[in-house]
């Protein structure tokens, strides 16, 4: 297992920044996500730790090792793209072996090394098999086997399971937390997909504009989020503007157009807000909840029904408070509310109210 150091990395296309200065560390044995929107630099960092593209400036090291200016070949990686990229004319043990033909493994070895990959990935009865007889799971197994296969320091997936089903998605998700966890590779997987990320990352860091927004383990960059950029990626949630009354140490009161809530500050460090600030709350849909009565006056909004939709294991609300819209995600419906309805009461724990900078 190693370590990933990334120090002040800029990358540049032409005029166009596509790293900015990027501090990143990733632990040995760590499944570490990179997520953002189209054109964040998630891809550009991957392919800069391969070795494809070299900085404009800062470092990359392995451990102790600096990689930043070797080729792919001398950094022993293993890479697995989004189009699998096997080759057709190729069986499938024909494919695996190929980058340990490359490297000059003894043929009996490679006969090993395949056929422990393939079962591995519980492929092992299809390595004659050519990959356009395979389906698209199979095709993403073989060529997860294929980067394994050369014992890589680390192992870079870049967005693996996009060409696949639904179904198939969520099975191969625990398949590949498995099998990293199993030969205790430090993994780099790019995706655009927040629930993938939620489901099996160790940690992940957040990107936009070729920075880095935020770094932790999914249920903090969910439950936490530094800003509304990082909530709004990770996620869907409701924006409500409002001014800070007060704090006490992580717990703020805010005053908004639609009362006061309780909350807590998810940006902490230097000096504390002060009152007054115009601050931002996010509150996912699915910690609300509807009800037509309640008591107290703080985390509770007035509103009234818009569209309502049944899901089966969840009811979606699109209601309306003050003029502002909000939506209500009710987990195990036994009852929908109906369309129209006004003077219903949504409540919300104060644990998950997370208060932004504005």
């Amino acid at each position: 297992m190693i370590s990933v150091k990334v120090s002040n990395l800029t990358k540049r296309f032409g005029n166009v920044v596509a790293l900015r200065q990027l501090d990143l560390t990733i632990e040995p044995g760590e499944l570490f996500f990179l997520l953002g929107p189209s054109g964040c630099g998630k891809t550009t960092l991957l392919r800069s730790l391969a070795g494809f593209y070299i900085p404009e400036e800062g470092t990359i090291h392995f451990s102790q090792e600096d990689v930043t200016k070797l080729p792919p070949h001398r950094r022993n990686t293993g890479m697995m793209f989004q189009s699998y990229a096997l080759w057709p004319h190729m069986s499938v043990a024909e494919n695996v072996a190929f980058g340990l033909e490359e490297r000059k493994v003894p043929k009996a070895e490679i006969r090993e090394r395949v056929g422990a990959a393939l079962e591995s990935v519980k492929m092992g009865a299809y390595a004659d098999r050519r990959p356009n007889q395979l389906s698209g799971g199979q095709q993403q197994r073989v060529a997860l086997a294929r980067a394994l296969v050369i014992r890589p320091r680390c192992l870079l997936l870049d967005e693996p399971l996009s060409n696949l089903d639904a179904r198939l998605r969520l099975e191969m998700r625990g398949e590949i937390r498995r099998v990293c966890k199993e030969f205790n590779l430090t993994t780099v997987y790019v995706t655009h997909d927040q629930k993938e990320a939620l489901s099996i990352a160790d940690r992940m860091a957040v990107l936009d504009g070729g920075k880095i927004l935020q770094v932790g383990a999914p249920r903090e960059i969910y439950r936490r989020p530094i800003d509304r950029v990082v909530a709004n990626f990770i996620g869907e949630t409701n924006f409500i503007e409002g001014e800070l009354v007060s704090t006490q140490g992580v717990s703020g009161v805010v005053d908004t157009p639609l009362g006061r809530f309780v909350g807590v500050l998810t940006r902490i460090g230097g000096e504390p807000p002060r009152k007054g600030t115009k601050v931002t709350l996010s509150i996912r849909p699915e910690s609300l909840h509807l009800d037509t009565h309640t008591i107290g006056e703080e985390n509770r909004i007035t509103c009234s029904v818009g569209q309502a939709t049944y899901l089966g294991e969840v009811a979606q609300y699109e209601v309306s408070a003050n003029g502002t819209p909000l939506k209500v995600f009710e987990l195990n419906p036994r009852h929908m509310l109906s369309t129209g309805r006004t003077g219903v009461v949504a409540t919300v724990d104060p644990e998950d109210v997370a208060i932004l900078s504005a």
